[in-house]
């Protein structure tokens, strides 16, 4: 199994960006799927996460900002990233949570990430 992201890049503050992640492989089905970001010298972080169903869930400091979404037929996961500010500058990784064949145990996998720069 492989996440290919894409999307990152350099923005001025209050911009915009869109973050997207496919994955592909042996894939059996996807339960959550989601990303987590990390600037220099901090730990990775949860920024949103969504359900096989569409249950979303945001860290406080994206909530009315960002939007996650995702594509069940097609095994994708989008982040939409709306009045961005210096402070979203990270390394962004897409994670699924991923069955490869009928009652086989779930596992989760990275993308390889993707360097989001808010800059002036």
């Amino acid at each position: 199994v492989q996440l290919q992201a894409s999307g990152g890049g350099l923005v001025q503050p209050g911009g915009s960006l869109r973050l997207s992640c496919a994955a592909s492989g042996s894939i059996f089905g996807i339960n959550g799927m989601g990303w987590h970001r990390q600037a220099p010298g901090k730990q990775r972080d949860l920024v949103a996460s969504i359900t096989y169903g569409g249950r979303r869930n945001y860290a406080e400091s994206v909530k009315g900002r960002f939007t996650i979404s995702r594509d069940n037929a097609k095994n994708t996961v989008v982040l939409q990233m709306n009045s961005l500010k210096p402070e979203d500058t990270a390394v962004y990784y897409c994670n699924a949570e991923v069955r490869s064949s009928y009652g086989s145990n779930l596992v989760t996998y990275w993308g390889q990430g993707t360097q989001v720069t808010v800059s002036s």
